[in-house]
């Protein structure tokens, strides 16, 4: 049981100590909440009084983070956000008769997930309101820690602490050349050959712990090409400039006749995508529903045949 102290803190004083540390300086931070410079060093030295630590240093123009106060602010946005959510769940319920939902996907599983929510609602008996949040998966599992999200459909190479991780399917690496390409009339390729020649890839995501290592035992050519978006990746292989190397669910949606996905073999490479969401209790049912559908629906959706390109044929994918 918690000391008496630790009890009297409240959710007032954690949402000013998040603000704080975001603003970075007591006076924007006071605007932002509207209160004054003094009640806002007030209530935090009250917080650090009732804790019994010191939270913050404080300079002329800086504030930072003491060791125990970088523990405290991890639970501190985990409450103030979820507190924001659960009320805004209560509104929502309330006066729409719908629940919240908040969902993360990673940009290359978009449309898969997507899909499945679509006929989850569909089939369902109860009104729902979701949020879409898409971005990289060290975002998302960061943004499920900290209380912003249900839940998450992210590439993993490696399990991601504190959370609850359900293996959805398997997301080999490809090649993307040009049709004119001797790997393309070939049907698939071999890290070996790849040779000598440049290859492109997304500088941030699964693609460093992925690419890298394969690359360094079996790539002898010069240093690869790192890009944000796939755009960019498609322009570089198109132009001539390099081969791409990409997760397969980017190339889904690819509909170039002038480009080729190849298999990529020996060693074939996978990224894991799982289903990801905080341990305990769900905040609301149809989260736990939601949650449910896409473990059992998404497997069934993650193997996209990618077709090996002969001369003379049209891609399809």
């Amino acid at each position: 049981m918690a000391a008496l102290p630790l009890r009297a803190l409240t959710m007032r004083q954690l949402q000013f100590f998040s603000v704080l540390v975001e603003e970075g300086q007591f006076g924007r931070a006071a605007r932002r909440l509207a209160i004054t410079q003094p009640a806002l060093s007030n209530a935090i030295k009250q917080m650090e009084k009732l804790l019994g630590a010191e939270l913050l240093t404080r300079s002329t123009h800086s504030l930072e983070l003491t060791p125990v106060g970088a523990e405290v602010l991890a639970r501190t946005d985990f409450l103030v956000n979820t507190f924001e959510v659960a009320l805004r769940d209560i509104e929502s319920t309330v006066q729409r008769g719908r629940a919240f939902v908040r969902v993360g996907v990673i940009p290359s599983a978009s449309a898969r997930v997507a899909a499945a929510v679509s006929e989850f609602l569909a089939n369902g008996q109860r009104e729902v309101e979701l949020a879409w949040r898409d971005a990289p998966s060290t975002t998302l599992l960061a943004e499920l820690r900290s209380g912003q999200l249900d839940m998450a459909v992210a590439a993993i190479t490696e399990p991601p602490g504190g959370l609850t991780c359900i293996d959805l399917f398997r997301d080999p690496l490809v090649l993307v050349v040009r049709r004119d390409h001797a790997l393309a009339a070939a049907g698939d390729a071999t890290w070996e050959a790849i040779g000598r020649e440049r290859l492109v890839l997304f500088e941030s995501g699964s693609m460093p712990a992925l690419g890298n290592p394969a690359r360094a035992q079996f790539a002898q050519g010069a240093q690869p090409y790192h890009v944000s978006y796939s755009e960019t990746l498609y322009a570089l292989v198109r132009s001539g400039q390099a081969l791409g190397l990409m997760p397969r669910l980017y190339t889904s949606s690819l509909r170039d006749p002038e480009l080729v996905v190849v298999p990529l073999l020996k060693p074939r490479i996978e990224r894991r995508v799982v289903l990801a969401y905080m341990p305990g209790p769900m905040r609301n049912v149809v989260a736990q529903e939601l949650i449910a559908y896409l473990r059992d629906k998404l497997p069934q959706a993650g193997e996209v045949t990618v077709r090996r390109m002969t001369k003379g044929t049209r891609a399809r994918r």
